[in-house]
């Protein structure tokens, strides 16, 4: 919402904030919900519809509340006559509705519309969507799904982390496949005439996957293997020629010794290979 109102705030940062006294948010709240809650009382969306997301749907209209202008509150509210001229854009509306209430309702600003009335259209919001659900649910109720959408449905359901594992590593038994899928079939509606196919396909993908669940547990231990005698190999053959011992007093003359064990001073190539001797008690052990 606070994107919305970014050119709107432009037009105030000059204003000073002296000139702003206490802001009334119940009147800001009844000056709004005249463009943007128009039969709140039958559409719990209203907010969303008109001032929030165009994806809420399009608000019904009533010809018997145009407006919420009533009583006392009238004197916040925009009018009829005004409100013809709302963009029917969500978007649109709210920032033409924030700039028509910033005008009537004094000591209030871009941000107290955005950080009061922005929870209320998302509360709004939120009532659309669960109402676009449960239309979606009903009609996915009553209507026959094709073989290919049920299986899809199954199969996901089925290798979720709350039923087998995308390894089957929890249905491995044929007990447990056939409760995890009778509660994916149970929840899978219209699917009826296609379980027994779909049944036949995932025990069929579960032995696969189990199979090569094994087949890839060898092929590690085998790499894990390999690579253990070739480090061996190599540490014997580093052994043999004594390169690996004379690596480790070269790094030490160069890192740790003063004069780098140049000559004229033997005594700390004699340190460095006192250091490195650790690799003749190593090598003895390999062979």
């Amino acid at each position: 919402m606070k994107q919305r109102l970014m050119f709107f705030l432009i037009g105030f940062a000059f204003v000073p904030n002296t000139m702003f006294g206490a802001c009334s948010v119940a009147n800001l709240t009844r000056c709004l919900d005249s463009a943007c809650a128009i039969n709140i009382g039958a559409n719990p969306a209203a907010r969303c519809q008109y001032c929030g997301d165009s994806s809420a749907g399009t608000p019904t209209q009533s010809t018997a509340m145009k407006s919420i202008s009533a009583g006392a509150s009238a004197k916040y509210n925009i009018s009829d006559k005004d409100l013809k001229k709302a963009p029917s854009d969500p978007g649109q509306r709210y920032v033409w509705a924030t700039e028509q209430c910033l005008q009537k309702v004094s000591g209030c600003t871009p941000d107290d519309v955005t950080d009061n009335y922005d929870k209320l259209i998302e509360q709004s919001c939120t009532a659309a969507g669960i109402s676009t659900q449960m239309a979606s649910l009903a009609k996915k109720a009553n209507t026959a799904k094709s073989k290919n959408a049920c299986s899809d449905e199954i199969s996901a359901c089925v290798i979720s982390d709350k039923h087998c594992f995308a390894d089957y590593a929890q249905c491995k038994s044929d007990s447990d496949f056939d409760k995890m899928f009778s509660d994916c079939s149970v929840a899978a509606t219209g699917c009826e005439s296609f379980l027994k196919d779909i049944r036949s396909t995932l025990i069929a993908s579960r032995d696969s996957a189990i199979k090569n669940a094994d087949t890839i547990l060898q092929n590690i231990v085998l790499a894990y293997q390999n690579a253990r005698s070739e480090r061996l190999a190599s540490t014997q053959q580093s052994c043999k020629d004594n390169s690996a011992k004379q690596s480790c007093i070269t790094n030490v003359c160069k890192n740790n010794m003063r004069h780098n064990c140049d000559d004229g001073y033997e005594y700390e190539s004699v340190i460095a290979n006192e250091l490195c001797k650790f690799y003749d008690i190593a090598c003895n052990r390999l062979k």
